[in-house]
């Protein structure tokens, strides 16, 4: 009763607000109605590989083109949102705002489309930052993003599993190939966890999927290191023809 009437002291202080577009609502952590239904959320039918989704389709089973020609090295990628300009107003604040307070609630958004990939995790891990970017952010919004995730695996955090060697420059203007060539051999696996890998499941954490260099590029370093089946959880993922 005191906790419950402290919460209704400090809502009347500071009331909780949408976590778009900033209106009071009635609850802390949640989105209006109006904002709600401005997001894109992505579900089937979808790719069974990267998760891109389709216009149309039945087929729990059904993969898109580029995944038929080039397989990811990852075995299976679930993103929450549509990469948009109503997504954009969440992860930009988020990733270089300081919005860290909106970690739980997009944690929880991405934990909804991919509870059956965290209930086969042995480990979760976030896509790492190298120091001298980590140093000028001061937190790696993707380990956020797994500390949150972890409530709803099955497996366990491991924030230092890999390691980034290069400062490499943003993806954001670069081309596909490009992408590939920046993050070739960035990625190994911290050598304290070797003896771990063997024949298990990671699942990478990320923020944004948008060619999947980065992804298949961690997945490849897992993969050397023993990983059986390496996973990618995003909150966001580039869809063509929907940037």
């Amino acid at each position: 009763m005191i906790l419950s009437a402290l919460k209704s002291v400090v809502d009347f202080i500071v009331p909780p607000r949408c976590l778009l577009c900033h209106d009071i609502i009635g609850t802390t952590g949640h989105f209006c109605g109006p904002c709600w239904r401005q997001l894109n959320f992505i579900t089937a039918p979808q790719c069974d590989i990267c998760g891109v989704p389709f216009d149309s389709g039945y087929d729990d089973k059904m993969v898109c083109a580029p995944c038929l020609t080039h397989p990811p090295i990852y075995t299976q990628a679930r993103s929450a949102l549509v990469y948009d300009g109503v997504s954009k107003k969440l992860l930009l604040p988020f990733k270089h705002g300081d919005a860290t307070y909106l970690a739980p609630a997009l944690g929880k958004q991405m934990a909804l489309v991919s509870y059956e990939i965290l209930n086969k995790t042995d480990y979760i891990t976030p896509v790492p930052l190298h120091w001298k970017r980590l140093f000028k952010r001061r937190y790696n919004q993707a380990a956020l993003l797994t500390q949150h995730l972890e409530k709803f695996s099955q497996g366990s955090l491991i924030l230092d599993l890999l390691s980034r060697s290069k400062n490499t420059q943003p993806q954001g203007h670069l081309s596909k190939k490009q992408r590939e060539e920046n993050v070739h051999k960035v990625f190994s696996v911290n050598p304290k966890y070797a003896t771990l890998l063997k024949g298990k499941s990671v699942t990478l954490v990320d923020d944004v999927l948008t060619s999947g260099a980065t992804l298949n590029a961690c997945a490849k370093a897992l993969k050397r290191a023993g990983v059986k089946d390496v996973y990618a959880l995003t909150l966001a993922r580039v869809v063509p023809g929907r940037f």
